[in-house]
C-alpha cells in the first residue's frame, strides 16, 4: 500500500480517530461499463461488489455511520430497463446480504421515499431493517429513491400538519425541530462526504446535513473503489482545518 493510502499520524505516531459519519455518492458505474464495452447492468453489479468492500473497510476503520447514495429520486427518469436492473440488484442485495450484515454487526437502514417502490420491495426493506436492528458495530444508511430537497420538503410538510393540528407552535420551529423530521433524525451529520468518478457536485445528496461536511472528490470510478481509496479520503479529511464558521486563532 502506498504512503498516500495510510491515514496521517498525529504527534507521537498515533492514528487520529476515523470520522464518525461518512457519506458516499457512489458514481461511475455506467462509465466503468462503457469503458469496457459491457452492459450498464454489469457496471452496477461491479458497483455492488465495491459497496461490499467499502462497508467492510468502514467497519475496520472504526467509522460508526456510513450513508451510501444508491438510487436517487431522479434515477426513476432513466430508461426502464436500467431502472429494472437497478431495482432488481437492490432487491437481491437486501434479500441475500442480510446474513453477512448480521454476522459483521452492521445495522441497515433505508432513507428516502420508499413509497415510490412497490409492496414487494418495501417488504424486503422492512425485513432487512428488522433483521439488523440490534447491530451496533456500524450503521449503514442506504439512500433509495432519495433526494435532499424532497426530504426537506417532506419534513416541512410534516411540521405544517402538526401546526394545523395545534400540536406545535409555528413560532417554536427551529433548525433542531426540522432536523427531527428528516430521514436522518437522531443520526449525526456527516463529517465527510465523498464523491467518486471525478464529478464535483452533491447531486441533491444530504443537502441539509452537509452544511459543515468536508467534501472530497475522487477521480476513481465506483466499481474500482476499495479500502485504499477510502483511507486516502480519510487521510485528506484529517488534513482539513474544520472551523464550523468560527476562527481558530
Amino acid at each position: 500500500m502506498s504512503a498516500a493510502s495510510q491515514p496521517i499520524l498525529q504527534a507521537g505516531g498515533t492514528t487520529p480517530p476515523a470520522p464518525v459519519h461518512v457519506g458516499i455518492i457512489m458514481d461511475g458505474n455506467g462509465r466503468w461499463a462503457a469503458a469496457r464495452g459491457v452492459p450498464r447492468a454489469l457496471g452496477h453489479k461491479a458497483g455492488a461488489e465495491a459497496t461490499r468492500r467499502v462497508v467492510e473497510a468502514a467497519g475496520q476503520m472504526g467509522i460508526s455511520w456510513l450513508t451510501l447514495f444508491a438510487f436517487s429520486s431522479e434515477n426513476w427518469r432513466r430508461p426502464a430497463d436500467e431502472v429494472r436492473d437497478l431495482t432488481g440488484l437492490l432487491r437481491h442485495y437486501l434479500r441475500h446480504e442480510v446474513g453477512q450484515l448480521v454476522e459483521k454487526g452492521v445495522r441497515l437502514r433505508v432513507i428516502g421515499d420508499r413509497s415510490a417502490f412497490g409492496p414487494g420491495m418495501q417488504a424486503e426493506i422492512e425485513r432487512a431493517e428488522a433483521a439488523t436492528l440490534g447491530n451496533t458495530r456500524l450503521n449503514v444508511n442506504v439512500a433509495l429513491s432519495y433526494g435532499g430537497r424532497a426530504e426537506i420538503a417532506r419534513a416541512a410538510a410534516a411540521l405544517a400538519r402538526h401546526a394545523v393540528a395545534g400540536e406545535i407552535d409555528p413560532a417554536s420551529i427551529d433548525e433542531a425541530t426540522l432536523a427531527r423530521h428528516l430521514d436522518t433524525a437522531g443520526m449525526p451529520d456527516p463529517d465527510l462526504i465523498i464523491r467518486t468518478s471525478g464529478e464535483s457536485r452533491l447531486s441533491n445528496f444530504l443537502l441539509w446535513q452537509c452544511a459543515y461536511s468536508e467534501l472530497i472528490f475522487q477521480p476513481v470510478l465506483w466499481p474500482d473503489y476499495d479500502a485504499g481509496h477510502l483511507r486516502e479520503a480519510v487521510a485528506e479529511f484529517h488534513r482539513r482545518d474544520r472551523r464550523f464558521g468560527a476562527r481558530t486563532g
